[in-house]
């Protein structure tokens, strides 16, 4: 079924295979035959081998891949969500020819990559003026060469043609005589012309080497400036468009609908283009009364609903098999708009207190709001005690713009960046931050509705963005195998794990468990920096499953972007759509979240998120709203009415479901922090050699020793490096030897499918808590 024999190598040593496999395409067909060209580090697939010229039916890179064997024929290539290619081969042996060549060929991808990207680093720094100067003086020195011979030439060309005119004419000498003077002329003029050609050739080869360098310093010079051109350009549009509705502001005037949807969408950061507008630009009504109805409380606002096609849609869409830049989920997913009205019931006042009865803020205990809106039955005797801050952040200025201004374009989880844009924690001791409120998971354990439940797992996800508002460092990469685990059972009731599971892509794998739950994630993103801000994209799921009722949820990050990187105020805002859906016994529930772009010019709430609880019929049960850095409120829906596309729903009272926690006393000082992030990097013994905690550069970091703590992050950096390429030389001596190469395992978690769907995860083993109680830990990789 391939043509394995005749596989060789590309020009550039980049491994080349071709060959047909089988490749997972729907439902309907399952496995079609595909012809697969493995080229240059991307595998492309063709319906047959006649398309190559003219229709490429799909592509992945395999730099960023993870490539999974599934069982003896088949293996899964995916690049973090957006793309993943089920093969299938024929015998085994021709899955293992072709697995080791697409590993080989990524090891190859990633090295040319960095290749390229150092080279455009030391051409992105200015050439010094003595560089400039001793290429110049080389350059002279050369040329000068080259006249001095071209006066040789001339001298001795000239001698010689008076020798071959002597020879001619001159008869009193004798013939031997005039032949050797003729030969002594030639012997000269022969040896300055090499000489000539030998100097010729050092000057062009300077010339070349020098100008490709300086021609490409140019280009980068050139997209520097055309990029600055456009930052300051939009930034002086959006400064003209605030004058001018500051200007109407102090006239008392409103602004104008027009002008505020085109400053809103000006702003917005992203770089797709949002469906969400405030209902005020719409000429909707906003959160208040109604005239109409003034015991009514009222809100309009724009859901997008994600649905899928039916078996027969997605029958049409199978003979229409097109490029595979989208996920199959993603291809049977049709987005639809919704204008969504909230009307509350009428409610009678009560002591006379009117509307303030909807203030749920007010009706809480003093003594839970001031910790949980749950409460916690806490026995101090057997909470450990633990630090409540760290020390301060120290005063190292850093030229921002020296740095930044050659990242523009590039992942930033690529580039080399000192500490004095890092927190003094890890990634992996970030991603536990979102297990801060679990007390709403075991609250939530408690509901007997998938609907209730389920707009309380909303809140939940949303509290996880709470601290983003101020936080603006950046975490430490965490280095391939490195681990943190977290025993909160005491206090907060769970414990969790983390690994650093691949490098490239980067992916980190966490396991939280509850006695009311177990959660658990695959983190991975992309993040560009786009010149005035940079965007954070997650790539993998979040999942919770709830043993008792047997019902399990998943859902999506959305995307995350820090604005003002070269001018005014670093602040952070979350925008996009998530989608909560539910699973096993609560198939077919799902949950839609909307976060609202930060808008200058909205009327509404900044930092919104709303959303709705739908049942297995579509029918909506419950309405989440709020704002992602304070709080999220719900409330069940009693009536529906109004057309499809614009709906009104009538909901009962709303109660709150989650609330910020207020941040310890100035933490400002010390990384904006709260007390659980200021206890997570908190020495522990009995840890594994790999834990976060044990990391030399952060740990040097969080004692305000900068200086080293940026050489030992380049040394750990290299350390890394070179372990990689040592695999990289062994995978390539096995290709060479035609044996099989194991690809890298992580040490407590492993890949599998996820149930419900046709992607793999990395799940836990369970064998991490064992082996510290045993203490244990052999096979842990040496990483500091």
């Amino acid at each position: 079924m391939t043509d394995a024999a005749g596989n060789a190598l590309a020009e550039k040593g980049l491994p080349e295979m071709k060959g047909w496999l089988l490749k997972w395409t729907n439902y309907i067909k399952g496995y079609q035959r595909r012809w697969f060209v493995l080229s240059k580090g991307v595998l492309s697939y063709y319906r047959n081998q006649s398309e190559i010229n003219h229709t490429c039916r799909g592509t992945i890179s395999l730099h960023g891949a993870l490539i999974h064997t599934v069982d003896s024929c088949t293996f899964v290539i995916s690049n973090g969500g957006t793309q993943t290619f089920h093969i299938k081969a024929g015998t085994e042996v021709e899955r293992q020819s072709w697995v080791t060549a697409l590993e080989l060929a990524k090891a190859k991808a990633i090295r040319a990559i960095e290749c390229e990207e150092e080279e455009e680093t030391e051409t992105a720094h200015v050439v010094p003026s003595q560089e400039i100067s001793s290429v110049v003086r080389d350059l002279t020195d050369r040329l000068e060469s080259m006249r001095t011979c071209y006066d040789l030439i001339t001298k001795h060309g000239a001698a010689l043609q008076r020798a071959l005119n002597d020879l001619e004419t001159n008869e009193e000498e004798s013939l031997g005589s005039r032949t050797k003077i003729v030969n002594e002329r030639a012997t000269l003029f022969r040896i300055t012309s090499n000489a000539m050609i030998n100097a010729g050739n050092d000057y062009l080869h300077t010339a070349e080497a020098q100008g490709h360098k300086w021609s490409k310093m140019l280009h980068h010079e050139r997209e520097q400036r055309q990029r600055l051109e456009e930052i300051i350009e939009q930034m002086a549009k959006q400064q003209s468009q605030m004058e001018q509705a500051a200007v109407l502001v102090r006239q008392n005037k409103p602004v104008s609908s027009s002008s505020g949807a085109g400053t809103a969408g000006s702003l917005v950061t992203s770089d797709e283009e949002m469906e969400f507008f405030d209902a005020e630009e719409h000429g909707y009504s906003g959160s208040g009364r109604s005239p109409e109805s003034p015991d009514c409380e009222r809100g309009t606002f724009i859901l997008k609903m994600n649905k899928r096609r039916s078996s027969s849609e997605d029958q049409v869409e199978g003979h229409l098999e097109g490029s595979s830049s989208e996920s199959d989920e993603q291809k049977r997913t049709v987005q639809t708009v919704q204008q969504v009205c909230l009307v509350s019931a009428p409610r009678v006042a009560s002591g006379g207190q009117g509307d303030d009865d909807d203030d749920v803020d007010k009706a809480l205990p003093a003594k839970e709001s001031a910790e949980s809106i749950y409460g916690r039955n806490w026995n101090p005797d057997l909470i450990k005690k633990r630090r409540d801050r760290v020390p301060d952040k120290p005063n190292h200025p850093i030229s921002l713009w020296g740095i930044m201004k050659n990242c523009i374009g590039k992942d930033l989880s690529k580039i080399p960046m000192p500490i004095n844009f890092n927190e003094p924690l890890s990634m992996l001791q970030r991603l536990v931050e979102d297990y801060e409120y679990t007390e709403i998971l075991d609250y939530a354990a408690t509901c007997q509705d998938e609907c209730e439940q389920l707009a309380y797992i909303a809140a939940f996800t949303v509290s996880a963005y709470a601290t983003t508002t101020n936080r603006t460092g950046k975490p430490f990469n965490p280095l391939l195998g490195e681990t943190y685990e977290c025993d909160r059972m005491d206090d907060y009731g769970w414990r969790c794990l983390a690994e650093q599971v691949s490098h490239h892509p980067p992916v980190a794998a966490l396991h939280c468990e509850s006695k009311n739950w177990t959660c658990w994630q695959e983190f991975s993103m992309t993040s560009k920096f786009r010149g005035k801000y940079v965007q954070v994209n997650p790539l993998g799921g979040v999942y919770v499953q709830f043993p008792n009722s047997g019902r399990r949820y998943s859902w999506r990050k959305v995307t995350t972007t820090v604005n003002n990187i070269i001018v005014g105020k670093l602040w952070v805002d979350q925008h996009g759509e998530m989608e909560i859906r539910g699973s096993q016994a609560a198939e077919g529930h799902k949950c839609i979240l909307n976060f609202i772009p930060y808008s200058y010019f909205s009327r509404d709430v900044q930092r919104s998120v709303k959303g709705v609880v739908m049942n297995k019929d579509n029918e909506v049960k419950w309405v989440v709203r709020g704002t992602w850095d304070m709080k999220i409120e719900i409330a069940p829906v009693l009536k529906t009415s109004g057309s499809v596309s614009s709906p009104t729903y009538t909901t009962g009272e709303f109660k709150l479901a989650w609330r910020r926690r207020p941040a310890p006393p100035d933490s400002d000082k010390f990384y904006n922090f709260t007390t659980l992030a200021c206890q997570l990097n908190e020495e522990e013994e009995g840890v594994a050699p790999t834990d976060s905690r044990l990391r030399p550069d952060q740990r040097l970091m969080e004692q305000g020793d900068w200086d080293e703590s940026n050489k030992e992050k380049l040394r750990l950096e290299e350390k890394q490096r070179t372990e990689r390429r040592r695999r990289e030389n062994e995978a390539e001596e096995a290709a060479a030897e035609g044996r099989p190469y194991p690809a890298y395992e992580p040490m407590w978690f492993k890949r599998e499918k996820e149930e419900g769907s046709e992607e793999y995860v990395h799940v836990f083993k369970n064998t991490y808590w064992e082996a510290k109680a045993a203490q244990n830990f052999e096979g842990c990789p040496d990483i500091y």
